[in-house]
């Protein structure tokens, strides 16, 4: 029997992801709907259809079916045909396997895809509280049409009568679907669905943005951050105050998400810092005591620590004597353990464990000498607003890098640190405070180590409705994807029924919660409204707001309006020679009119008229287009006919591509008394010229006017006009030439004065430049005498930034070059600007322009052919460049190979590392023969050797006659140590064997794996030495005290596998094999904990390896 019946669904919310959670007890009468009709009725009506459904299936003579699978009869959710798929007997597991099933996947559509939620549940009969339930969620595709649970049930359980699954041999199975409707991703509009804007992501900001919107939604602090002073005449780039309070209005009021630029900007950050993902943490506490800072003086000093600010108390206190020590010490946040921990209460309960200071560590109490003792911390006051900061970041000293703990973490709704009668708060604690809070915010970190996504769950008045704020999308969520969802942990796959199910890590867990105190709740959750905002913020944040609504609706009516942009000889006077060299005009530089297509061209010059204050009469307006060597020039005059048709009908003429652009030249002609004239008739006889004059003294470059030539005239009839133009006596010689293009390359050629202006292949809208013609001997005075010279050098001019490459944030000088200049030029003149005087000692290294940092390699001795090759990176150009000055030519360095050695003293605990800068030819022998002169022996005939060292094992002894030009020392360490005397005289039974440093530690696998620390050594073992007498030896070696000593154990390691040995082994026999591939992976072990002293970390144990520290600058 089939049974379809609607789940009951909240009205107001139709995309509910968490299924109806109510068991039916027992059969339930229900109408009865026969398989053909449902599937008939709903797809007859599939508006109604119900989003959500439950159907039931009674499954008879359960105990003697035969069939492997089993599938249910269709059903339809959604406008989608589903079914129950069951394993009776199991799927290849001793457990019921039950999965939903898109019924119709062989029929569908390529590329189909479907969402949905559901639940399966097996029901008991006898007592429904026991029916088994598990839900998940899929997108169901052609390769994944099916999906649930392999293991859902003991088979043993489901066939016991007694309990209760099969009553009748009859089994009764349901299936709770919730098809959620796909939104369009990208017209999802975040403030309507929620009524809250997101955050623009500048590159890797998303670990900002959740900060932002956690501050943002603690009222009490955004309306502090509103009563923090700030003018009028306040930059938000320039203040961080300025700039939160206007990210905090836009977040408030705006529609859609808001950008954080001038947030960051007030920082003081460049772009490489927005692109740099820093830690949520840090950032945090940096940013807060900025705030801080600022609002001292003001009336909201002393909010942040209101908010945050608890205190806890460090105490010994001594068992034998009466003497305790205590220490105050206040906190914005805790840290608490992730890794050993199962919940949030468990970290607490860590946070306090007592400590015992005994034995070699008792504690020495000021009058009483070494005491044994006890440590510990608790907790004197929270504060209203609890940041706790889970430490899934942590550094692995025996791996010797940060790993990421994903481990399972619970964290509760209701966080009650007052449980167990106070066990969190010291004596001094304020027991009349309730310490009762509720959950406000989950961070959440998704990825690895060494990067990820971050992103908040918030619910902004503590009401059951959680939210997901992700950078600039904001969701409605429930209770499960914020709590249940982000403890981390191992997750089971639910696979079709064709895979096997396996567990996987989950990366997305939270990484800080923020609960706020149930007493403070009305405080700090208070109201926030437009008379918080000063009034100089929200008519700036008005106003702004106002044109983005203008460009908007610009934006929106565009289709209906043409920009027309017009040129005139005032625009080619001031650009020329100033903002451009060639053609004539920068478009974007000149006045540009806003008009409606539909106007009549006729009545838009009466716009220009009006603008320009020259009559329609004196008005002739040519089209401009672009060449086909690229410049874009006058073209044509518009015609009568043109004039009397529409703006919009204009434009299509003009332009053959798709442009809202209308592009004019204004051409208005004057009579001696200066004011406008008609414009000449233009016959095709007429070429219209456009003259630039040329001073090589100057080398200046400037627009002095145009005129109409005749197409059949010569140069010669225009060179007084050319003279008066340029204010030269009538008579002065000038040279002629045309510029002709200057993409790819400058293209200005000399005009013959004998030819006519159509012989030389001149036509409307071309450019002469001129210049006084210079006498051959003066012509050597000047850099750039002529032209086509100064042309070609504007066209290749380069302002180089130059940084000195251990200061790369910094500009040092600035130089002017040329593109063309090359390799030895760019040296040369960087030389003579820093005083050297050997420009071969100087060594340059290109820009990246995405990392915004330098190269990793520099440029070889020229290795390029010209600046240009200098500062290409990928597709784009920098003009950024990083010097070094060498101690040596680069020819020279280049010629030589640099290696890091690390010496070890012979007897001496010592070690120095050493710099080797020997020929790429040299060898070993010659590295230590280098070595000799700097280090200090143990005694003048000592032999040295060189091994190489890769985490913390001796992989190689390098052979004196070995070239060095291939050895890297950037990933291993080059060692050099003195060969020992009892190695230089091995007799044939003795071995040489690697003895290094390990200890096992568990994975979360629960396999033991070794790590090795310390420095690997080599020893000599004698034949039949048994392990007590080589243990004399190596403690000799070492030094270690016996009270130490004696905890050590000693194995022998093979491929990674510990053989533990006692003291009467022969050592020797372990090590019998002489030439094994991969010795260092047979070595003697030494298996003892790593007291050795560990380099200083980052305070800050939780963050990421790859990071740099947060700074804000301002």
């Amino acid at each position: 029997m089939t049974v379809l019946t609607p789940a009951p669904i909240d009205q107001e919310d139709e995309e509910m992801l968490v299924p109806h959670s109510d068991l039916v007890e027992g059969p339930q009468p229900m109408e009865v709907v026969a398989q053909g009709e449902a599937g008939n009725a709903t797809e007859n009506q599939q508006v109604e259809d119900p989003q959500s459904s439950r159907f039931t299936w009674r499954i008879e003579n359960f105990s003697r079916l035969n069939a492997k699978k089993l599938y249910s009869e269709i059903f339809v959710v959604g406008g989608y045909k589903w079914r129950i798929l069951i394993f009776p007997k199991g799927n290849n597991v001793d457990h019921l396997s039950m999965y939903l099933d898109v019924a119709d996947s062989a029929t569908l559509p390529y590329g189909w895809s479907r969402y949905a939620q559901f639940s399966l549940s097996v029901v008991n009969q006898i007592h429904s509280k026991y029916s088994i339930r598990k839900d998940t969620q899929h997108q169901f595709n052609a390769r994944e049409s099916d999906w649930g649970f392999t293991s859902f049930m003991g088979l043993s359980d489901l066939y016991d009568p007694c309990r209760g699954y099969l009553l009748n041999d009859t089994c009764i199975v349901e299936a709770e679907v919730i098809v959620r409707r796909v939104v369009d991703y990208w017209a999802y509009d975040s403030k309507k669905e929620t009524g809250f804007v997101g955050l623009k992501n500048q590159g890797a900001t998303c670990y900002m943005n959740s900060l932002l919107q956690f501050l943002y939604h603690i009222p009490y602090f955004r309306k502090a951050v509103y009563h923090m002073p700030t003018t009028e005449n306040d930059i938000p780039s320039a203040s961080i105050p300025l700039a939160l309070q206007s990210l905090f209005y836009k977040l408030q009021y705006s529609d859609s998400s808001v950008a954080t630029k001038d947030l960051t900007k007030s920082f003081g950050w460049d772009t490489y810092d927005s692109f740099m993902q820093h830690d949520v943490q840090e950032l945090n506490r940096v940013l807060c005591e900025k705030l801080e800072d600022k609002m001292k003086g003001t009336v909201v000093e002393g909010t942040i620590q209101q908010l945050f600010e608890g205190h806890h108390m460090n105490y010994i206190e001594c068992i034998n004597v009466d003497y305790k020590s205590t220490r105050k010490e206040s906190f914005y946040d805790l840290q608490l353990d992730v890794k050993g921990c199962r919940d949030v209460y468990a970290s607490f309960d860590k946070y306090v464990e007592v400590e015992r200071l005994e034995g070699d560590n008792k504690y020495h109490a000021e009058q009483y000498g070494l005491q044994d003792a006890k440590k510990g911390v608790l907790f004197i006051d929270f504060p209203p607003v609890l940041q706790l900061q889970l430490k899934r970041f942590e550094y692995d000293f025996m791996r010797d890098t940060m790993v990421k703990i994903n481990d399972r973490y619970e964290f509760p709704v209701q966080l009650d640190l007052d449980r167990e009668n106070g066990k969190y708060l010291s004596p001094d604690a304020d027991r009349r405070v309730r310490n009762l809070y509720t959950l406000h915010s989950v961070l959440v970190h998704s990825g690895g180590v060494h990067g990820g996504h971050y992103y908040a769950f918030i619910r902004p008045t503590l009401s059951d409705q959680w939210y997901k704020f992700d950078d600039e999308r904001v969701t409605k969520e429930d209770i499960k994807r914020a709590l249940e969802e982000q403890y981390g942990g191992e997750e089971e796959t639910n696979p079709g029924f064709n895979n096997t199910p396996f567990k996987f890590t989950k990366y997305s867990n939270a990484y800080m919660l923020v609960y706020i105190r149930e007493s403070d709740k009305e405080k700090v959750i208070c109201n926030v409204d437009e008379k918080d905002i000063a009034e100089h913020l929200r008519e700036r944040l008005k106003r702004e707001q106002e044109e983005k609504e203008i460009k908007k609706k610009e934006k929106a009516e565009a289709h209906l309006y043409t920009i027309i942009k017009v040129a005139r000889d005032e625009d080619l006077v001031e650009q020329i020679g100033r903002d451009i060299y060639f053609d004539l005009v920068d478009h974007d530089k000149v006045r540009s009119f806003r008009i409606q297509k539909q106007m009549p061209f006729n009545l838009f010059k009466e716009e220009v008229a009006k603008e320009f204050g020259i009559p329609v009469q004196f008005q002739r307006f040519w089209l401009w287009a672009k060449r086909q060597n690229h410049t874009y020039r006058p073209n044509r005059p518009l015609t009568h006919l043109e004039e009397t048709q529409t703006v919009g009908q204009l434009r299509e003429v003009s332009n053959k591509v798709h442009n809202a652009e209308l592009k004019l030249f204004l051409e208005v002609e004057f009579g001696l008394d200066l004011r406008p004239i008609p414009p000449p008739d233009k016959t095709k006889d007429d070429i219209l010229l456009f003259f630039k004059l040329y001073d090589p003294e100057k080398e200046e470059l400037r627009y002095v006017g145009r005129l109409f030539v005749k197409a059949m005239g010569k140069p010669t009839e225009i060179l007084t006009n050319l003279n008066e133009m340029a204010g030269y006596a009538p008579d002065e010689e000038i040279d002629l030439y045309e510029e002709i293009k200057f993409e790819p390359q400058v293209m200005c050629e000399p005009i013959d004065r004998k030819f006519t202006f159509r012989s030389s292949q001149l036509e409307d809208g071309d450019i002469v430049c001129f210049q006084k013609s210079l006498p051959v001997d003066v012509g050597d005075r000047f850099r750039y005498p002529d032209v086509p010279s100064f042309l070609e050098y504007v066209r290749n001019r380069q302002v180089v930034h130059f940084r000195a490459l251990e200061k790369p944030k910094e500009d040092d000088f600035c130089l002017e070059l040329s593109k063309l200049h090359t390799y030895d030029d760019v040296v040369e003149r960087v030389a003579r600007q820093l005083g050297l005087d050997d420009p071969s000692k100087i060594r340059l290294t290109s820009h990246n322009c995405y990392s915004q940092q330098p190269k990793p390699q520099p440029i070889k001795y020229r290795g390029v052919d010209h600046l240009s090759d200098m500062l290409v990176h990928y597709n784009q150009t920098s003009d950024i460049l990083y010097y070094e000055v060498l101690d040596i030519p680069l020819p020279e360095l280049q010629g030589l190979k640099t290696l890091k050695v690390t010496f070890h003293h012979a007897t001496k605990d010592e070690v120095s590392i050493h710099t080797i800068r020997l020929p790429k030819q040299s060898t070993v022998g010659d590295v230590i023969n280098e070595l000799k002169t700097k280090v200090e022996l143990s005694h003048p005939s000592a032999e040295l050797r060189l091994l190489e060292v890769f985490y913390h094992k001796i992989y190689k002894i390098f052979p004196s006659s070995e070239k060095i030009e291939n050895i890297n020392d950037q990933y291993w360490t080059l060692r050099a140590e003195e060969i020992p005397e009892e190695e230089k005289n091995l007799s044939p039974h003795d071995r040489l064997i690697h003895v290094y440093h390990f200890t096992k530690e568990t994975a979360q696998n629960q396999m033991q794996q070794i790590q090795n620390f310390g420095e690997p050594f080599f020893l000599v073992i004698h034949e039949g030495e048994t392990l007590a007498e080589v243990k004399e030896r190596i403690q000799k070696k070492l030094q270690v005290p016996d009270e130490e000593f004696v905890k050590w154990k000693f194995a022998f390691l093979s491929l990674g596998r510990p053989e533990y040995l006692q003291d009467s082994d022969i050592v020797s026999s372990r090590f019998q094999r002489r030439d094994v591939y991969g010795a260092w992976e047979q070595y003697l072990g030494l298996e003892h904990s790593d007291n050795a002293p560990k380099r200083a970390y980052a305070a800050n144990q939780n963050r990421h390896a790859f990071e740099k520290p947060v700074k804000i600058y301002n």
